[in-house]
């Protein structure tokens, strides 16, 4: 498990991976990794959700974490069909969005499995403490 995990800081992208951030469903990506994503690695303004250029957005802004869970679920499916690629999950929802790793992390369960999907540092430690 502990291999896959994502830098702390990204400030680099190899062809294959992609940067995984937390977003608003209107895709304003004016702070935080959103607009690191946008700036560097192609996120489009006005696009909340999804691929964009070598990023993929997860709205957190919009409620609890029962709002993001369903976006967090297409993310796994999504990654899983595409195993050429390297996603590097940041720590989506614990920024400006307010949340703390130990509401996000669980959302993320599914993807320990999935080997094209890294996690933080902090996500792993909260899903190794529930495996407990």
């Amino acid at each position: 498990m502990n291999s896959r995990i994502t830098p702390n800081r990204i400030s680099e992208l190899k062809p294959n991976e992609i940067f995984v951030f937390g977003s608003n469903l209107q895709g304003y990506h004016g702070g935080g990794a959103a607009r690191l994503a946008m700036d560097k690695w192609g996120a489009v303004w006005g696009q909340g959700v999804g691929l964009q250029g070598q990023t993929y957005a997860i709205p957190t802004m919009q409620g609890g974490t029962e709002t993001i869970r369903p976006y967090v679920d297409r993310f796994i499916e999504f990654a899983k069909n595409d195993s050429e690629k390297t996603f590097l999950v940041t720590e989506i929802g614990c920024g400006i969005a307010g949340f703390k790793p130990t509401d996000i992390a669980p959302l993320f369960r599914k993807a320990t499995h999935v080997p094209n999907i890294w996690l933080p540092q902090r996500f792993w430690e909260v899903l190794q403490m529930e495996n407990r």
